[in-house]
Order: structure tokens, then C-alpha cells, then sequence
């Protein structure tokens, strides 16, 4: 049986319209290619920022469209890349006096059409650079050619990009600021039960009771192995001491993002985040941001991601920049 309530011709098309919707002085839909633009941005920015990817991980990216975040969000069908026209013309739209950045997770179709669609901006004088997304350390390995996937970590650089482009940096000082972003930035996700696949019902892989997928992906990917469930206070350290032996070291801090991949309830999230924030204390790391709901899920599978992002006293002030968007909770800029 499908659990998914949705309609059977142009879902996401369905799903964009009801955010437009509801957000209309954030937000305008573009129908043909599809995208979604902000209404408004800061003043002193120079350059604008696109991002995208695969449906079915809202609020990941369109929810973060707006002030002091993107500039626009372009939607593939469900896990799949967008096509490199939407990226081409919402990066028209969206470029700013000094060109355009790209936030691009590390999946091969989202590198190719935005790689496309950077060359032809090019060729129109467009400025474009990229920053690449790679957090997840599920696969982290030399025998992943692709090398790391782009997951959770890809809110906390969109935030920290949009405060810097807001304090009117110019492209190829974001980019190289994205990048150290993403380098500092690590992700692990564990899951007990599949998502709906959309084009089937039922669950999108078989998992057996007591059993989860350690190191899942956001599409669904299966992990390498499954493990028998240790336990939520051995689960929880040991995703947090993996993702924190990660990271490099930084006098600022650290960012927490703690999200549901779909089904797993604000009251599973918290205690994660109760737990993970007193280990990391009791190894004397400030959490300096946090976010804690399900910002990047896969559907309706159920499970989390941890993710840190080790921070330089000098990202503060990016961190906490004011931003209005559907689905950032941090910051609201002042009326």
C-alpha cells in the first residue's frame, strides 16, 4: 500500500504551487522551467545564490528560499536531479551584479546539470562559481568513486552562505568561503525503516524488526550493512563521536543540526538532541547554532542524521544574520 498522499500527475508541481501559496510574500513560482525565486533580498548583496536538487527532501531547498538564503531553488522529480534549463534560467534570475553561486550536493546528476548550466551562463557573460557539498562519511572511502554524498549539511552552508553574501562578499570570495563551509561540515544517518517508494508503495527496501541501516543516504540508499540496534544511548554516541572525530578543530564552536529523515517524531529528535549536546559538552565543545526538526528527510523514512559543522569565530556573525524564509526557524529580519 502506498502511504504517500499525493497526486498522481505532477506531485511537485502540486507541492511548489501549496508553498507558493502559503508563503506569497516570500515567494514566487516560475511554472515553465520549474523554480521557485525569492521575493526580496538584502540590499548589499552582489551575488545570488542557487541551489536544488531531488524532490521529496522539503523542506531542503525551496523552503529556504528568501531573505538573507537563496535566491531560488530548483525542484527534480522525486530523487532526481533537476534539468540543466531550470538551473540555467533561475540562475538568470536569480544572479546578482557580480554573478551567480551554485550550492550543488555531491551527486553525480546534480554536478552535471549544473555543470551545464554553468557553462552556458558563461558563454552569456553570467559570472558563476560552484560550492560542492560532501558531509555524509557513509561514504567516505576510496572504493566510492563519487566520494562523499552532499546530506544534511548542505542547510547549515546555505545559511552560513547566505549571511556572507549578505555582508556584500563578492564570488569568489563566497566560493572559496562555501567550500571551507562543506569542509568543515560532517554527517551521519541511521535508519529503521525504508521509505515509501513513490512509484510502488511499500517500502522502498526490506528491513527486519530490530535491525537499521547505519549510514543510510537521503534517496534511500541502503547502507553497506545493516546492524542490530544497540540501543539508543550506544547509537547516539557512537554517531556523534564518528561525525566529531571528523571535524577539524576550530576556536568557535560547533553547529548542530539534528534531523528527521521523515517519519521520526519531534520527541525521538529532542532526545537525540539532549544526548548529543551533553557529549559534546562533557568534551568541552560549545554549541554555538543548532537546529533540531526534519529539514532534510528521504520522504517518510524513519530515522535521523547528525550533523556538525566546526566553526571559526569569524562564521559567527554568518551564522546569525537574519533570514526569512518558509522553513528556516533561526532568525527573522526585522520589520
Amino acid at each position: 500500500m502506498n502511504r504517500l498522499f499525493l497526486p498522481a500527475e505532477h506531485p511537485v508541481e502540486h507541492a511548489l504551487s501549496g508553498l507558493v501559496l502559503s508563503h506569497p510574500t516570500l515567494l514566487r513560482l516560475n511554472e515553465d522551467p520549474l523554480y521557485v525565486a525569492a521575493r526580496e533580498r538584502h540590499p548589499g548583496r552582489r551575488v545570488g545564490l542557487v541551489s536544488g536538487g531531488g524532490s521529496g527532501h522539503e523542506p531542503l531547498h525551496t523552503g529556504f528560499v528568501g531573505a538573507g538564503m537563496l535566491d531560488a531553488a530548483v525542484p527534480g522529480r522525486i530523487f532526481a536531479s533537476p534539468h540543466n534549463r531550470q538551473v540555467l534560467e533561475a540562475s538568470r534570475d536569480a544572479a546578482g551584479e557580480e554573478g551567480v553561486l551554485h550550492i550543488v550536493k555531491n551527486y553525480t546528476g546534480d554536478r552535471i546539470n549544473f555543470g551545464i548550466a554553468a557553462e552556458r551562463l558563461r558563454a552569456e557573460g553570467i559570472s558563476v562559481r560552484r560550492v560542492l557539498v560532501d558531509d555524509d562519511l557513509a561514504t567516505e572511502s576510496t572504493e566510492t568513486a563519487t566520494g562523499r554524498r552532499g546530506t544534511g549539511a548542505t542547510v547549515l552552508v546555505e545559511k552560513l552562505l547566505g549571511g556572507a553574501a549578505d555582508s556584500g562578499l563578492g564570488l569568489d570570495e563566497l566560493a572559496s568561503l562555501g567550500a571551507d563551509f562543506a569542509a568543515a561540515s560532517r554527517s551521519v544517518a541511521v535508519a529503521s525503516r525504508a521509505q515509501t517508494s513513490p512509484s510502488r508503495g511499500g517500502e522502498a527496501f526490506p528491513l527486519p524488526e530490530g535491525m537499521l541501516e547505519y549510514g543510510v543516504g537521503i534517496h534511500g540508499e541502503r547502507a553497506v550493512a545493516a546492524l542490530k540496534h544497540p540501543g539508543f544511548e550506544q547509537l547516539v554516541d557512537r554517531m556523534t563521536h564518528q561525525v566529531l572525530d571528523a571535524l577539524p578543530r576550530y576556536a568557535g564552536g560547533v553547529l548542530l543540526l539534528v534531523n528527521g529523515l521523515g517519519a521520526t517524531t519531534p520527541l525521538e529528535l529532542q532526545a537525540v538532541h539532549a544526548r548529543v549536546t551533553g557529549l559534546l559538552e562533557e568534551r568541552g565543545i560549545d554549541v554555538t547554532g543548532r537546529l533540531v526538526g526534519s529539514f532534510v528527510p528521504a520522504l517518510d523514512m524513519s530515522g535521523f542524521s547528525l550533523t556538525l559543522t566546526a566553526l571559526r569565530e569569524d562564521w559567527h556573525p554568518y551564522w546569525h544574520a537574519p533570514a526569512r524564509t518558509p522553513a528556516f526557524p533561526l532568525t527573522e529580519i526585522p520589520r
